[in-house]
């Protein structure tokens, strides 16, 4: 009699669980997380967000500083960033996605709340370092989390259109302070009335997240089978979302060899994989962070008052959100890599129209255009990554690669500012238009994307 192969019960269980959630259709449970996701990273990017704002406020009368403060209170966030993305990951994979987006969720609202009381540059410094640190680790640890949830053929789209939510922080911060700046609602300026709200939205979305199961995937990743089966159980009761496809194709039965061996293909590339990633998240952010962040500066510079740079700013923050609705409906359709590249083009050639423009209209066109560049190519990046890895180590990898992003993004500032004010404009795009070059070199060797696959 033939033995049958040896194989541990909870390895067989893993394999179930992730088989079940990526048979099932797109859920209720499945949007009420999408949408409290999104409402985070809407969030995330307003704070964000608030560099470009305090870039053009303190740039402007009558409150302008030096640019060796400007620079280092532009890259705090960055700094923090830095070193809480690697922290905030590693604890996602040990603690799990749910405690920690929680976590982090709850410290950006007493931060923050903090930066809209505290006064002087110095303090406001350190509040942004100390947001930093979490705002970091949100990204990736997010997307990591609906990379474990969502089903494979839908997944990019779904994570795109969820998120498309969260490009209403951008604009949302900066008409705020341009109608609160005049107002001064409490003897306080709109640029802490910005900080004071975000807080309150930080707040109610921790609170949130506790609706919410933790990653089925992880659970049983970390060993905690009964868990595991209780929060597969939860999205498998959940009503199919009217309008969204039934059930995925339930895939054949292997026996645990074979399930073992498909682990083994999948884990042993991983650690490879992970310097091309990296590679790819540092390149980034010299022209998804540290452009962006000083057009407000460089409005200034050519002339415009505060009012004027905020509107432009801030009607130029509009682009991404239909574009990304859009483009949503075809982004698992193309290799990562290709639609990334095409992001990269566009950049190159938005940015140069934004440094060589003129008139309004162009220039909010041309920004509007870059905007929705970066917005496409962050999310694709964040996702390449995730899919890219195994569950046990999805967050911590993906938030390790996006601190060398905000590495990039801290230095950012502290280069282009001196180079804007003594260069102009022109050479503080050349060095966005290099790290675009070397973006599109890397994107031709990197490995091939996981859309519309199942996860390990």
């Amino acid at each position: 009699m033939t033995a049958l192969p040896s194989h541990p019960p909870e390895r067989m269980l893993e394999h179930d669980i992730a088989a079940r959630m990526d048979r099932l259709p797109v859920t209720w449970l499945h949007g009420l997380a999408m949408l409290i996701c999104a409402l985070g990273m809407m969030l995330d990017t307003l704070e964000m967000a608030f560099g470009g704002v305090l870039a053009a406020v303190f740039s402007a009368p009558p409150t302008p500083v030096p640019a060796g403060e400007l620079a280092l209170l532009l890259a705090a966030v960055f700094l923090g960033a830095m070193l809480g993305a690697p922290l905030l990951g590693w604890w996602a994979d040990r603690k799990g996605r749910r405690t920690a987006l929680i976590s982090l969720m709850l410290w950006i609202a007493a931060v923050s709340l903090a930066a809209g009381m505290l006064h002087g540059v110095v303090a406001l410094t350190l509040c942004r370092f100390l947001s930093g640190l979490a705002l970091g680790g949100y990204p990736p640890i997010v997307i990591a989390y609906l990379t474990d949830l969502l089903p494979p053929r839908r997944r990019g789209t779904l994570i795109f259109s969820s998120l498309s939510l969260s490009l209403l922080g951008p604009p949302a911060a900066i008409f705020l302070v341009r109608w609160l700046t005049p107002l001064q609602p409490l003897g306080l300026e709109g640029w802490r009335w910005g900080f004071l709200l975000g807080s309150a939205g930080a707040l109610l979305s921790g609170l949130l997240f506790l609706a919410l199961p933790e990653s089925p995937r992880w659970l049983q990743a970390r060993g905690r089978g009964a868990q595991a089966e209780a929060g597969c159980q939860a999205f498998e009761r959940s009503r199919r979302l009217a309008g969204t496809p039934g059930p995925e194709a339930t895939p054949a039965p292997r026996d645990a060899n074979a399930l073992a061996s498909a682990d083994d293909d999948r884990a042993a590339p991983a650690g490879r994989r992970w310097p091309w990633v990296a590679g790819l998240f540092s390149l980034s952010p010299w022209a998804t962070v540290a452009f962006p962040l000083l057009t407000g500066a460089v409005l200034t510079q050519r002339g415009f008052k505060l009012d004027a740079a905020l509107l432009i700013f801030g009607l130029s923050s509009l682009g991404p959100l239909l574009g990304t609705l859009l483009a949503s409906t075809v982004m698992d359709r193309f290799d990562r890599r290709l639609a990334m590249a095409a992001c990269a083009l566009a950049m190159l050639a938005c940015g140069a129209a934004f440094v060589f423009s003129s008139g309004t209209t162009a220039l909010i066109v041309a920004m509007a255009l870059f905007n929705l560049a970066i917005s496409l190519y962050v999310t694709l990046l964040t996702v390449y990554g995730a899919e890219l890895f195994p569950t046990r180590s999805r967050a911590s990898a993906t938030a390790g690669a996006w601190a060398l992003n905000r590495t990039g993004a801290a230095l950012g500032p502290l280069l282009l500012v001196p180079m804007l004010r003594d260069a102009g404009p022109a050479a503080m795009f050349a060095v966005v238009a290099a790290s675009l070059v070397a973006t599109l070199l890397l994107l031709s060797l990197a490995p091939r994307g996981r859309e519309r696959q199942a996860v390990s």
